[in-house]
């Protein structure tokens, strides 16, 4: 079988398949009792199921906590609550009234695509967890110790269920549904555990079927020989040994400097940037602060904060990304101007801000203080600007705050179009390939059908990234990538032969990065990106770079 491969490695191991779900409550189900009674049950129910999403988060910290306080909030939505209460009163019992409730945002969500269109699963999934705790179901549970690290084979896996698990104990991902950036994706590579997504049929695998995943190519080889077990095991752990050989500064063969920088979600996910060798940040995601909250988090707290993480890096560049709320991730105290029936393509990230301009200047406060008396090189960018003018409003923001750099992350195909006079307005970029590449390709990154139009080696999307470059390098500004193509090490070559400065990526993918710009030469990436430029589609584009990559050989990429 094939897939998409979403965190390189291979992993092997029996087959555990996960199938099966919580029973639909039965159509017009009704209680005895007292309606009071019935409504205190389900709102202790779907407390409980917040609680205990929040724990597991907290727990596992890094990408995980900021996915499940998200889920949390959904489970103790207001509006959600009082669909439920309404569906009491007319009679239904406390599991049917959160299954029909949860069944109307699960349809709006759906019809909404994009962002929220994502979460659509999500709801499922927390869903189930309260009907099971109201009707005394056990959930479908995921072995947590075993005589072998195992393949966990799903249409979809819930981040709850997933979140607590380690490399231990599983040897490998692989699912039907989700994309290049699904949380699958997203939770595999925090984990550094291979993973295979969009991958038709898999569930049909027998459980308990020896399986071998390659996160690289996406192949997923049934009931392997024991040889073909030990070629590719043997593979893996020379190109380990080789990506292991290279340390030190991210710099191509013949000596270009491109520092490696980290993607930081919270506090968890200092140590391992600094274990994996991250020259400094290059993505803070600042949401982890601001989730869960009736109000937003004190300028205090937010200092606090910041600090941890630019002292840290005190020789490294620390860039912020300020609060990027709306679409997937609403918070209680920001709301949009009206009701919105895309909020993907809505008041989102920088216009949001402008929605709520008191929000920022705290957050923008909060960062110059914490700058105050550390080394580091802080930099502070804002989500989602599409205009030179929303460029101009952010950078005299944050001048007027005391911060010294301000730049924009391009993530809008109008930004990537009009760079050159964006650039003239601030002092860096940053490409967030994954949304660039749902915005240009108008392709929901969570929709495992249109994982080829999500693919970063699009030729498109490697046109937009150099248009912006060189942009960038026009105007005398520096240009990095914080999106997940650059944990690709072949792309992470291309990107710098499209003139990308920088590159940033989760703390596991920073060894095999350097290793492959150790192993090519500016020359050969240059060549790389103009050769995959050239061709009509992803698999091409990726086949003409890496002919141009000889030094990859090494790698076994």
């Amino acid at each position: 079988m094939r897939g998409t491969g979403v965190s390189q490695g291979i992993g092997h191991g029996p087959a555990y398949v996960l199938t099966a779900s919580v029973p639909e409550p039965p159509a017009g189900q009704t209680f005895t009792g007292e309606a009071a009674q019935e409504k205190e049950r389900a709102l202790a129910a779907l407390k409980q199921v917040a609680g205990a999403l929040e724990a597991r988060g907290d727990k596992a910290g890094g990408e995980a906590r900021e996915i499940l306080q998200a889920q949390a909030l959904m489970a103790e939505d207001p509006g959600l609550i009082v669909g439920v209460k309404s569906l009491i009163d007319g009679g239904l019992a406390a599991p049917r009234a959160v299954y029909e409730s949860f069944g109307k945002y699960r349809d709006l969500l759906a019809k909404a695509g994009g962002y929220l269109g994502e979460r659509v699963a999500d709801l499922d999934d927390i869903r189930d967890r309260v009907i099971a705790q109201l009707t005394g179901q056990p959930l479908p549970g995921l072995p947590v110790e075993a005589a072998e690290p195992y393949v966990l084979i799903a249409r979809d896996l819930a981040p709850a269920d997933t979140a607590l698990l380690s490399r231990d104990v599983v040897a490998a991902f692989v699912t039907e549904e989700g994309g290049p950036t699904s949380h699958t994706a997203i939770l595999a590579k925090a984990m550094g555990v291979p993973a295979v997504v969009a991958c038709a049929g898999a569930t049909t695998i027998r459980p308990g079927a020896r399986v071998l995943v390659d996160g690289s190519t996406g192949e997923v080889r049934l009931e392997p020989s024991d040889d073909d077990v030990a070629t590719a095991v043997d593979a893996q752990e020379s190109r380990q040994a080789a990506i292991a050989a290279v340390r030190g500064p991210g710099r191509t063969k013949d000596g270009h400097r491109v520092p490696l920088l980290a993607n930081v979600g919270g506090p968890g996910d200092l140590d391992p940037a600094l274990a994996n060798g991250a020259e400094g940040v290059g993505l803070y995601r600042t949401e982890f602060l601001f989730l869960d909250r009736a109000q937003a988090p004190s300028i205090e707290e937010q200092e606090d904060a910041y600090r941890a993480v630019l002292e840290a890096f005190p020789a490294g560049k620390v860039v912020v990304r300020t609060l990027d709320a709306g679409a997937d991730k609403p918070l209680a105290f920001l709301k949009p101007s009206a009701p919105e029936p895309n909020p993907a393509l809505g008041e989102r990230g920088l216009r949001m801000f402008r929605l709520h301009p008191e929000v920022m200047a705290v957050q923008l406060a909060a960062l110059a203080a914490a700058a105050q008396g550390v080394d580091a090189e802080l930099q502070v960018m804002a989500p989602m600007v599409a205009t030179a003018e929303e460029a101009r409003w952010f950078a005299g923001a944050c001048r007027a705050a005391g911060l010294p750099s301000a730049g924009v992350m391009i993530e809008v195909p109008a930004a990537a179009l009009r760079a050159d006079r964006i650039a003239q307005e601030v002092d860096f970029f940053s490409i967030g390939t994954n949304d660039l590449s749902q915005y240009t390709f108008a392709a929901d990154r969570q929709v495992g059908a249109l994982a080829g139009l999500q693919d970063p080696w699009q030729p498109a999307l490697l046109d937009l990234v150099a248009a912006t470059a060189t942009a960038a390098s026009d105007n005398g500004r520096p240009c990095g990538v914080c999106g997940e193509s650059a944990a690709d090490p072949v792309l992470a070559c291309v990107l710098v032969g499209l003139g990308v400065s920088t590159l940033s990526m989760s703390a596991t993918a920073l060894p095999a990065v350097r290793a492959a710009l150790a192993l090519s030469t500016l020359d050969e990436c240059g060549r790389a990106a103009h050769a995959a430029r050239g061709q009509a589609t992803a698999r091409h584009a990726r086949a003409a770079a890496r002919s141009n990559l000889p030094g990859l050989a090494e790698l076994g990429l």
